[in-house]
């Protein structure tokens, strides 16, 4: 069906959907036709003025008028939204992109939303031949394509134990923290999602292990971690989700596939000082009062200068165990960048919307929800590498 726009940028006047503007006006083809929207026209206009692209298209849309979201779903080829927190706003656009064949692509590291969508829409959309890939920025495209890129290195029959470790500096928006408070404060409705995703995923005929391999993620300690550089704390994040559906979906991951993800802090009062914050956090949300005081201290649309952006970076490092007995090797494997939130997270959306747009050797999935690794695969990690980020191996051994 011909579409008036290649990509269209949902909650482009936020704080991310204003850099991800940013990085797709300034490297996207000349041939794209690309499309900014959200509920403000002024601030739409405003925004292609700043960017010098006053040929961008401009459409108006509200997460909350389904005949906008209706619209603005037909208008293009891929849709990017950057509106959170998406376990409250996100589904209807999933559902209006199923509706018109629309491929769709966010940033969100909620799990409930995640598994919301794959028991609501991953049929429909395998049906209408739509692809919906979540968590394509700093949740969760290093972990992912990380555990890819390493697993490429290595023989796909043998056994992999790999052990994921990311370390980043970096202060989060008020987006992010609206997100993640929103998530912390439904924990409840989060697990029971959780479970009816696995019970309906273990007799869906994508979900079922060919006989023989075995995918298990294992819950690791806090412990000084010589090849992570510091201490390691097991990370409550949404991107072992990812990583180990990857692996169940992709036989390259080996006969025997396990996985593990931790924080890196450089001290062990650090550590002790991130689980009692995060704890502290956790029980605050779980109260109407104290949550709504909590989203008071960052409001939407606020975020990290441009100065204090420039200083930050990331580095997710991956240690894979391989073979058996005597045969065991090693290999050490990295994924680095800068701000991972922001800034890197804009580039990763966007050239993961611009590989859906316009690489024709994506993997041949067909539609349905998937994990950035499955749906975008190897053509996205080249274009990272092109785009700066790196993915390299460190040091093989044995």
């Amino acid at each position: 069906m011909e579409r008036a726009y290649d990509i269209v940028l949902f909650g482009a006047t936020g704080y991310v959907g204003q850099l991800t503007a940013e990085y797709l006006a300034a490297h996207a083809p000349a041939e794209a036709r690309l499309a900014l929207a959200g509920r403000s026209r002024e601030k739409l206009d405003d925004l292609c003025r700043r960017l010098g692209r006053a040929e961008l298209g401009v459409l108006v849309a509200d997460a909350q008028d389904p005949a906008s979201l209706k619209a603005l779903a037909a208008a293009g080829r891929v849709l990017i939204s950057t509106v959170g927190p998406y376990t409250l706003y996100g589904e209807p656009l999933v559902e209006a992109c199923v509706e018109a064949g629309t491929d769709y692509l966010d940033l969100t590291g909620e799990p409930e939303f995640v598994d919301r969508v794959y028991l609501r829409h991953h049929q429909a959309a395998r049906a209408a031949g739509v692809r919906l890939v979540h968590s394509c920025g700093f949740d969760s495209l290093p972990y992912d394509l990380g555990a890819l890129f390493t697993v490429m290195q290595l023989p796909d029959d043998v056994p992999i134990a790999l052990q994921g470790f990311g370390s980043a500096s970096g202060a989060i928006s008020g987006g992010t923290f609206h997100s993640a408070v929103t998530a912390m404060g439904r924990l409840k409705e989060s697990g029971r999602a959780s479970r009816q995703r696995r019970s309906t995923e273990r007799h869906a005929d994508d979900g079922r292990l060919a006989e023989g391999r075995r995918v298990r993620g294992i819950a690791g300690r806090p412990h000084r971690e010589p090849l992570a550089g510091g201490w390691v704390v097991p990370a409550p994040t949404i991107d072992p989700q990812h990583v180990l559906r990857s692996a169940r979906l992709n036989s390259a991951y080996g006969p025997d596939f396990s996985y593990s993800h931790y924080l890196v802090t450089k001290r062990l009062t650090s550590t002790l000082g991130l689980g009692l914050g995060l704890g502290v956090v956790v029980t605050l949300a779980q109260l109407p009062p104290t949550r709504d005081l909590m989203l008071k201290f960052k409001p939407p649309g606020t975020g990290p200068s441009a100065e204090r952006r420039a200083r930050s970076f990331f580095r997710v490092r991956m240690v894979a165990d391989y073979g058996a007995g005597t045969e065991r090797q090693r290999l050490i494997t990295e994924v680095t960048g800068g701000d991972p939130g922001y800034g890197e997270t804009a580039k990763m959306l966007s050239e993961s919307a611009l590989a859906l747009a316009f690489d024709g050797d994506l993997p041949t999935v067909g539609g349905g929800q998937w994990p950035p690794a499955v749906a975008l695969g190897e053509p996205l990690i080249r274009r990272l590498q092109r785009a700066g980020i790196g993915f390299r191996v460190v040091e093989r051994s044995g």
